[in-house]
């Protein structure tokens, strides 16, 4: 493709005698570069890409496009006001625009993305749409499963995807670190989806305003006709809603109150099951998940599918053949009657939903297993243990991801925060598989046990026990360790 049309859209000035140079491929890491790439140099949170210039040149850059004051390089040098937007436009440029011939689907809010973005594209494939996926736990497309590194991929691996996505529809987790680093730049949405919005990541959006400017960032997206879908009984998505509805975006609303386009008209939560209401017709919606936080992302999912097309008994039917997700309120039945949830929860809002839909159920005790994540927002710990220590009958306080963190600092956070705010509740067991064998171990018939925060995903560090995830873990103690 010739520079003129790769950086269409872009407002960067280029010298004429290289507008028709041609560009081979795309790169924003020097390894990546081959003969005739273009390199751009993004400043990361490790390391800036500008240090590399001189690597991609030798590998075979003809043209680098970065946002630093660079001179006397051998090859031309294009300056722009931010290299993470640019590489947005350059790759759909490079690409084609893939997002503009796809039914687009974006999904945002702290909780509820993945376990929605699921049920949907249950939906649609049991009525007859293919469906791309990308998102938390992996990336699907046309039928195959790649392994996800980010909820919202780079925009460079993100606008591939799209390009070799021979499916009608796509779905994609939209995160606020997806959003405020431009991943998305490039892409358009025939619907947005806002679930809910919590206190996280205020490590990196210090507040939760800004934190609800760039969710509310993801509705810039949208098509000319695009239409969004929001949960408005959450005090930020009826902020977003009114926000919305003055940029004369249309939005479909849910929630309880009579002003809702599908209003909540009773909720049975034992059941999960909610009558929704739109106009002068209303629906039986079961959840295929049990809790009142999944009948909110299961009637989300069924609006998306209504207003692409679906009818009504067909999505109805779809849903009950739901057969859950990975990690998210993913419950395993013990030999001794006991109940175990592995969930993916590492926010107060989730935690408390997790508790209280043990609760509801029937827990003649809870006892809550969880950590917390080295280099995240520690602002969050006390209110998490606030819910755990109010809603479970005991909990163990264990190690998640360390990340950077030294583990002896881990730990010794861990039994600080224990011994301030436990509410004599508390106990301290670094190893989390010796922690989830000592609550299974001292379980008991209708007992529930809740182990929260990794869900899905692989241990990152080696425990007393040789397995690699929680739910391993539980079948590997629960079948005698075998």
């Amino acid at each position: 493709m010739e520079l003129k049309h790769l950086l269409n859209a872009l407002k960067a000035e280029i010298k004429p005698e290289i507008a028709s140079l041609t560009i081979k491929g795309i790169a924003d890491n020097s390894v990546d570069v081959s003969k005739d790439y273009l390199f751009v140099a993004i400043k990361g949170f490790k390391s800036n890409g500008h240090d590399f210039i001189d690597d991609a040149i030798k590998r075979g850059a003809c043209v680098i496009v970065g946002e630093m004051d660079i001179v006397s390089l051998p090859i031309p040098y294009i300056k722009v006001a931010n290299s993470r937007r640019a590489l947005g436009i350059i790759a759909s440029n490079f690409y084609h625009h893939p997002s503009k011939s796809k039914i687009m689907i974006g999904i945002t809010g702290t909780n509820g993305k993945t376990t929605t973005s699921y049920i949907l594209k249950h939906i649609l494939e049991s009525n007859g749409h293919t469906c791309s996926l990308i998102g938390t736990i992996q990336n699907i497309v046309n039928g195959e499963v790649y392994d996800s590194k980010n909820t919202t991929p780079s925009s460079l691996v993100l606008q591939k995807l799209l390009f070799e996505s021979k499916d009608e529809i796509v779905i994609m987790e939209v995160s606020s670190h997806g959003l405020s680093q431009f991943r998305i730049e490039g892409i358009t949405f025939d619907y947005c989806l806002f679930t809910n919005l919590d206190h996280e990541h205020l490590d990196y959006h210090e507040t939760m305003e800004e934190y609800f400017q760039t969710k509310l960032s993801l509705f810039s997206y949208l098509k000319k006709n695009g239409q969004a879908i929001v949960n408005t009984d959450n005090v930020w998505g009826k902020k977003l809603a009114e926000k919305l509805k003055d940029k004369n975006i249309y939005v479909h609303s849910l929630g309880q109150s009579e002003d809702n386009k599908f209003q909540i008209l009773d909720l049975d939560f034992e059941n999960s099951v909610v009558q929704l209401a739109e106009d002068n017709e209303s629906v039986q919606l079961s959840s295929p998940i049990i809790g009142l936080h999944n009948i909110y992302n299961t009637a989300m999912a069924y609006i998306t599918a209504k207003l692409i097309g679906i009818e009504n008994d067909n999505i109805l039917n779809s849903i009950k053949l739901f057969q859950g997700v990975k990690g998210r309120f993913e419950i395993l039945k013990l030999h001794n009657g006991a109940t175990v949830v592995v969930d993916y929860a590492h926010t107060a809002d989730a935690v408390f939903h997790c508790l209280t839909t043990s609760k509801k159920y029937g827990a003649k005790k809870i006892t809550h297993i969880f950590g917390f994540r080295g280099d995240r927002d520690e602002s969050k710990r006390q209110r998490i243990l606030a819910v755990s220590s109010e809603f479970s009958d005991e909990f163990i306080l264990t190690l998640d991801d360390l990340n950077s963190v030294p583990i002896n600092e881990m730990i010794e956070s861990l039994y600080k925060l224990n011994n301030h705010y436990a509410n004599n509740k508390g106990i301290v067991m670094p190893d989390r598989t010796s922690a989830i064998k000592w609550a299974i171990e001292n379980s008991e018939q209708d007992d529930w046990i809740l182990i929260t925060g990794k869900g899905h995903e692989i241990y990152k560090q080696n425990f007393s026990i040789p397995t690699t995830s929680d739910t391993e873990t539980v079948l590997y103690i629960d079948n005698g360790e075998k």
